[in-house]
């Protein structure tokens, strides 16, 4: 199921992508996996957006790139994000254990640098741990941020180093490049604006 989930991901953003890049996405995930070198040639050519673009319910997919965060959102029962208004968002929304609702998790109580399990373990700690991640406020904001010579909106964390930058593949769709602060390499990440659908929202 994992690999299933991943090669399913992986061929929803390749087609959406292609449209735009042509023969540089025909190798962008190659594999199930791509390098930073070639997502950042993609990211670069994408359109900037403005914050309002990003308002609404989105919903994630890690695009593989041997980062060592790779794995980790999706073992978590990651969901996507949130933007409210520019102060307000909610950056990390997780599947509840019946994959019927969503509930917001708060960054600061997530140590950056451990070495998370990447498996089954992983998403029966995480449900564990929801009385303790979890949260009804706002983890983060949505600003204007220049980043490889582009000004676009970008997710700023509340507690974390770690700003998110988006731009746009179609009206439906953006690209999205996790800058870590003391991090070399970018993780790399879609975003599918899902507003429609009906969820138990316990945020």
């Amino acid at each position: 199921m994992h690999i299933i989930l991943h090669e399913h991901y992986n061929f929803v953003l390749l087609k959406h992508l292609y449209i735009i890049m042509d023969k540089v996405i025909e190798k962008l995930l190659l594999n199930g996996q791509t390098t930073p070198q070639a997502a950042l040639e993609v990211f670069d050519s994408l359109e900037t957006v403005p914050m309002s673009f990003m308002w609404g319910r989105w919903k994630g997919m890690e695009i593989p790139s041997g980062h060592p965060i790779d794995g980790i959102l999706e073992w978590s029962n990651w969901y996507g994000k949130q933007f409210i208004d520019a102060e307000n968002v909610h950056p990390l929304l997780i599947w509840t254990a019946n994959k019927k609702g969503l509930y917001a998790i708060n960054p600061r109580n997530i140590p950056l640098g451990m070495p998370f399990p990447k498996n089954k373990l992983l998403t029966i700690s995480m449900r564990l741990l929801k009385p303790f991640l979890q949260t009804r406020q706002s983890a983060a904001r949505l600003r204007m941020v220049e980043y490889r010579g582009k000004t676009s909106a970008a997710m700023v964390y509340d507690t974390k180093a770690i700003i998110d930058c988006f731009r746009k593949i179609d009206d439906r769709t953006v690209m999205g490049v996790m800058d870590l602060k003391g991090s070399a390499q970018p993780y790399f990440f879609a975003l599918e604006r899902d507003d429609n659908a009906a969820y138990n929202l316990q945020f």
